[in-house]
């Protein structure tokens, strides 16, 4: 359900006692929205556990609100002013000029209707809440008065306020509506939306995964007088069938678009509707180079009232062309191409403008010898003509610019986060746009012990930045007060088994490369695609932090070729040959581990999901009785069957080769997703077909009708079932000793 509320009916109330203190360093107003606190879960070995500790950790434990780490969902709603959600519920306006705080929203309302999210309107003065949120491919459900007259017994898809006053849009039947206030006539703003094949302002399936990492297609112009969107077409694109088997005598089934190897992409439009005055729409033409070809929208963002950019991308990834485009003639110019011979990554950053356009900051590959490319800030500037760029190079290095957050144009400084230092790591940096660059770290004596990981999120006069920490530790608002820095979660952890991280950098020699990994390792948790990232200081509480702590197993995770990170040179190394190089990185390194005296060869397990467990199959198949125990959820076998991407595969499972050995134990899980099925049943089908046909040991766990995200109840049985399965098959097995009476007649 989703409905609009007067905040003035829903507890604004007096300011709580205490006033929040700011840490001032430099620009920066430090908040304690910086949300997260990190004991990692890494090694156990005898006799390592930490001291005052006396309790292990369970799987119960991981569902209990003082181990839930608390995110504020913080954001500037103007230059002066963040609101938040404390830890009690209260939705919270802070003024960080006088240090003021005001209770904008009382917990009960959240209480009473179960509300899932909430928005609070520019003006402070009305809040959406979506409650009875439903596994459909929207975000709510409508009540009151977002029901437009010509839409019956339909589903709100999506409902969002725009950037002044009381705007509101909301999408139904694949149509966008816009009201200029809450008690406004709705507008309907496109009328060609069809379940299923024509989306407007809102993503398909291979968009929201895939290209925008967003269902959300549309962006508001910063005055509000204009709304860009896309219209999705996947009129071409063939069908796959979610079923859905409870709920009813017969199992039920849902289509969606879903174009794999081969087939056709869904044809994408860019739209800019003017909301004031006589109703135009404009269309944004795509530069002529990619007009004929399948491409994609992977960006749009405004840089003034009536411009955006827009970046463009062929299908194979190859070629990506940023434009500006003027919406009121919707003539785009190319202001820069980028090409590869392999495919191009970080294709969805937003690049940062100055006020007039004049110039821009991108994130680009550059080459640092041997290492080969990392990804640095550019500042380009127009010549003589709009397609003609002078190119400036503004950090370099053997690490990645992460991030470019804002160029403040009266100091001439560009802020930014990034590896340096450690890829491991994320810290906030500033760099001169003139003279030699030099660059200055503004979070590296910050809670230097503790946190090492940030994300941050600058103001409108790029004058404070709110950092969350998502390392080891939370900077405090105020020492007296436990309401945002996780304090309930620090003490929690206090009381329980809980072990520290070791990092080391090991020389793969059979590769003749460095590869960095955690260390160190029983099962190793595969779970993250070409350019992800399993080795970081981001805290990480899981259901394998429960065997670390209570089975003295030791968890480890590899970054080898094919992560992100470390440079173009070891992330290109997948190209074409994908389950190849990255399945031997994760072999070299369990053979390193085994050299270790308290590692038991004989107990060595693995874990991967979806792309993981791609790479958990093939190691299975690489080696002789290396594993024992392999969990594969929702397993890639067939990369034909996968929706079709940049990564280009030669190497396809040979599910035949799969070991036969009993004594290994292979568990599947798969939860047929209702919703964002990246890796459907068919593949684990295939996977136990062949699996039935070599003979191999294994178990098959199920979560019919889930989500993209399963449900607290099944993400317990989920974890209980995790670590039972490795307690069962990683235990020792302790030979019977012989009787007593046999000795005596010996």
């Amino acid at each position: 359900m989703c409905m609009t509320c007067s905040v003035s009916d829903l507890g604004a109330g007096a300011p709580p006692e205490r006033n929040w203190k700011g840490i001032v360093i430099a620009l920066l107003v430090i908040l304690g929205v910086c949300s997260l606190i990190t004991l990692s879960v890494i090694l156990l070995t005898p006799g390592t556990e930490l001291a005052g500790s006396d309790s292990k950790l369970t799987v119960e434990d991981l569902f209990k609100p003082e181990f839930v780490v608390h995110d504020p969902e913080a954001k500037w709603i103007n230059d002066s002013e963040v609101i938040y959600r404390n830890r009690d519920g209260h939705v919270i306006k802070f003024n960080i000029l006088t240090n003021e705080t005001d209770i904008v929203l009382t917990n009960t309302t959240f209480v009473n209707f179960n509300v899932a999210k909430y928005s609070v309107s520019p003006d402070l003065k009305y809040v959406l809440f979506a409650y009875d949120v439903k596994q459909v491919s929207s975000s709510y459900f409508p009540v009151w008065e977002l029901d437009p007259p010509e839409v019956l017994n339909s589903v709100l898809q999506y409902a969002e306020w725009g950037v002044q006053g009381q705007q509101l849009i909301y999408i139904f039947e694949n149509n966008i509506y816009y009201q200029s206030d809450v008690k406004s006539n709705s507008l309907r703003l496109t009328s060609s939306g069809k379940e299923g094949v024509i989306f407007n302002g809102i993503a398909d399936w291979l968009y929201e995964e895939e290209i925008l990492q967003s269902h959300v297609a549309h962006w508001w112009s910063p005055d509000g007088e204009r709304l860009a969107f896309l219209v999705l077409n996947d009129t071409l694109v063939p069908n796959m069938a979610l079923p859905r088997f409870t709920g009813s005598s017969y199992p039920k089934g849902k289509q969606y678009p879903y174009p794999k190897a081969g087939q056709p992409n869904p044809t994408v439009k860019l739209y800019v509707v003017n909301l004031y005055g006589p109703t135009h729409t404009q269309e944004l033409t795509p530069p002529d180079s990619l007009k004929i070809r399948e491409h994609y929208v992977a960006m749009v963002k405004w840089i003034s009232k009536t411009k955006t950019t827009v970046r463009w991308m062929s299908r194979a990834q190859n070629v990506s062309i940023l434009t500006v485009c003027d919406t009121t003639t919707g003539a785009c110019v190319k202001r820069h191409e980028e090409t590869s011979e392999l495919w191009l990554s970080k294709q969805n950053q937003e690049p940062v403008f100055s006020r007039d356009g004049s110039r821009f900051f991108l994130t680009v590959p550059v080459k640092q010898g041997g290492r080969g490319e990392f990804h640095h800030i550019a500042m380009f500037t127009t010549q003589f003509r709009a397609d003609q760029n002078e190119v400036r190079h503004l950090t370099s290095g053997n690490w990645e610019v992460t991030k470019i957050l804002a160029y403040d144009e009266s100091n001439d400084n560009i802020y930014f986060l990034s590896t340096e230092g450690s890829p491991r790591r994320r810290q906030l940096f500033s760099v001169k746009t003139v003279g030699l660059f030099p660059r200055h770290c503004l979070t590296c004596e910050l809670n230097k012990a503790h946190c090492l990981f940030f994300n941050a999120e600058i103001n409108p006069s790029n004058q404070h930045i709110l950092l969350h920490c998502k390392g080891k530790l939370v900077a405090k608002l105020d020492a007296n007060s436990d309401k945002l820095n996780n304090s309930l979660l620090k003490a929690a952890l206090k009381i329980k088994r809980i072990q520290m991280t070791d990092f080391r950098t090991i020389q793969i020699e059979h590769f003749g490369k460095t590869d960095t990994f955690r260390y160190l390792l029983f099962f190793g948790d595969h779970d993250g695609s070409p350019g992800g990232q399993a080795v970081s200081d981001r805290f990480i509480l899981d259901w394998d932090s429960v065997l670390v702590s209570s089975d003295n197993i030791i968890v480890a995770r590899l970054d080898g070729r094919g992560s992100g990170f470390l440079g173009q040179r070891v992330l290109h190394e997948v190209h074409q040959r994908l389950g190849t190089v990255e399945v031997q990185d994760q072999i070299s390194a369990v053979e390193y581990m085994l050299t270790f005296p308290y590692i038991d060869r004989t107990r060595i397990g693995v874990f991967g999901r979806g792309y993981g467990a791609y790479i958990t199959l093939m190691m299975l198949k690489s080696t002789d009785s290396l594993l024992k125990c392999s969990v594969a959820m929702s397993p890639v076998t067939d990369w034909k069957l996968y929706v079709f991407m940049k990564y280009k595969f030669s190497v396809i499972m040979d599910l035949a080769a799969l070991p036969r050995d009993d004594s290994s134990g292979i568990l599947l899980t798969h939860f047929p997703m209702l919703l964002s099925a990246n890796v459907h049943f068919q593949h684990t089908a295939e996977l136990i077909k062949n699996l039935v046909k070599v003979g191999a040991n294994y178990s098959m766990q199920i979560y019919p009708d889930e989500g993209h995200f399963l449900s607290q109840r099944s993400r317990l049985h989920l974890f209980a079932s995790l670590t039972s399965f490795y307690r069962e098959c990683l235990k020792e097995e302790i030979l019977p000793l012989p009787d007593d009476d046999e000795e005596e007649e010996e």
